[in-house]
């Protein structure tokens, strides 16, 4: 049976630390671990780095990636999604999704016979969380020390940041309105992975005592794809920019994360978005350097 990785907790702690390790160990090398092998990426949503990172990821390992629009395949005609990913899976040594459904994933990892990976649904980015966790381990051995505080919509990106925090270790404060928190299910499945690892886990409502102390400050649009922007739903998540006030708050030490793309002006201000302490575009390298060892982990030769 081929591993998935649809959720953080599709691997455990020491898997997830030794990619990471790997990843910070391989930057910038390439090899074999997927010489003859393809990489399917089908997308249902426009991407930047999700994309760009996985093609050249796959290519640094000697693979071959090939681009599949959503609305090119028999999917757009009535296809089923098992169907497709029996059919695919006779083509292919992987497949990336990125699509709305995570149920629509999982009937496609359920039913394929090659790994599939999530390049991003409406509930989880895992892959997000996989750069952010190498991102932040190269400033922070220690990951056990860290306070990391999330600000804005309790979206995709905060639940899987969330999760990743809380199976690793470190101190998460997942600090939203109260009607925009991360879902019910989201929270019970992070504080269940943080009574393993000895993790905290906190929701918090008032930005300004949530990033006392903070060692990372991270933030997401406030609109995510698909979603009408809403002006009643910028108001209330206006008190929770990052700018240069929430960050006078935090450890001089604190640097400043975003998973991209930014509206600066909405949920950054330009000023901290390229201000010293901004990590943002290392962040989005390391899309490519954790991505690269996942398709080792998952698709590669165990001798490359």
């Amino acid at each position: 049976m081929p591993r998935h990785f649809l959720k953080v907790a599709d691997l455990d702690r020491e898997e997830i630390l030794s990619l990471i390790e790997a990843a910070k160990a391989s930057k910038g090398k390439q090899s074999g671990a997927l010489s003859g092998k393809s990489l399917g990426l089908i997308f249902s949503k426009p991407s930047t780095r999700t994309r760009v990172s996985f093609t050249v990821a796959a290519h640094h390992l000697g693979g071959h990636c090939l681009f599949l629009s959503e609305s090119e395949l028999q999917l757009g005609r009535g296809e089923t999604i098992e169907d497709t990913a029996r059919i695919l899976s006779g083509y292919l040594s992987g497949v990336v999704i990125r699509t709305f459904s995570q149920r629509d994933l999982e009937a496609f990892a359920a039913a394929a016979s090659v790994p599939v990976i999530n390049g991003l649904t409406d509930e989880r980015h895992p892959c997000q969380a996989l750069a952010d966790l190498m991102t932040i381990s190269e400033l922070h051995a220690d990951l056990s020390a860290v306070k990391l505080v999330y600000l804005g919509d309790g979206n995709n990106v905060a639940v899987s940041l969330m999760n990743i925090c809380a199976l690793v270790g470190a101190h998460v404060v997942i600090c939203t309105p109260e009607d925009l928190a991360c879902p019910d299910w989201a929270l019970a499945e992070a504080k269940a992975l943080a009574a393993a690892s000895g993790a905290t886990v906190e929701t918090a409502t008032d930005p300004e005592p949530a990033a006392a102390g903070a060692d990372f400050l991270y933030t997401d649009v406030w609109f995510s794809m698909g979603q009408q922007k809403v002006p009643e739903k910028k108001i209330r998540l206006q008190p929770y920019q990052i700018n240069e006030r929430l960050l006078s708050l935090a450890k001089p030490s604190c640097r400043v994360m975003h998973c991209l793309p930014a509206h600066r002006g909405e949920e950054i201000s330009a000023a901290v978005m390229d201000a010293p302490q901004s990590i943002v575009f290392k962040q989005a390298e390391n899309r490519l350097h954790a991505q690269k060892e996942l398709l080792r982990l998952l698709m590669g030769d165990a001798q490359a």
